[in-house]
């Protein structure tokens, strides 16, 4: 059996084999659900190309997790950012971009456990991630400007929700078999009891 190669790409379009090579390895995270069972020779082998194009573009596998973790993670905030911006006040923008983000994490469940798990997150941390953290906050402070949550220090307020909601979805991937509630009479609790919202 003859072994298919790709066709290379043309001189000067490097930046497209990178991106085959992040979105083949956004894909395969995916179905992993766990960094350590990547490897640059499998992701070569997934786009088709020698493992040496690979580190052409990534110097090692951490590398290669980050640069997908980042992916992931701007494609979680867009969404975010477009279910907001379709709500018609603070609160409901607030909410809109949580439950947009459970959406997310229940379509990519693998992909959310390598965002939080990941021994690459361990070692390196995931600086790209404070977006999240500051849209966050921002959202909880303009409840608060609007006069829709009590007057309180957004950042606590904040991080409280993102560890409730955090939390929840990572019980829900990895205890799947467990009698849980639908996920949004648990965001509205959480939106209610930590950010002073009245739903």
């Amino acid at each position: 059996m003859t072994e298919t190669r790709r066709r290379p790409n043309a001189r000067g379009q490097g930046e497209l084999l990178r991106d085959e090579i992040v979105t083949a390895a956004v894909r395969m995270l995916d179905e992993l659900g766990d960094d350590e069972g990547l490897s640059l020779r499998a992701v070569a082998r997934e786009v088709s190309i020698a493992a040496t194009s690979v580190y052409l573009h990534f110097p090692d596998r951490d590398a290669l997790v980050l640069a997908a973790m980042r992916r992931c993670h701007e494609d979680l905030v867009g969404t975010g950012d477009a279910a907001a911006a379709a709500a018609p006040d603070p609160a409901a923008a607030l909410r809109a971009r949580i439950l947009a983000q459970a959406t997310w994490a229940r379509e990519h469940s693998g992909l959310y456990k390598v965002l939080h798990e990941s021994t690459v997150h361990r070692r390196h941390g995931m600086p790209f991630k404070e977006v999240m953290v500051a849209r966050t906050t921002e959202a909880v402070q303009a409840c608060m400007d609007a006069g829709l949550a009590p007057a309180d220090d957004a950042a606590t307020v904040a991080i409280d929700l993102r560890t409730a909601v955090n939390g929840m979805l990572a019980q829900r991937i990895n205890e799947p078999d467990l009698p849980w509630p639908p996920a949004v009479e648990q965001v509205d609790r959480f939106l209610v009891k930590l950010v002073g919202l009245h739903l």
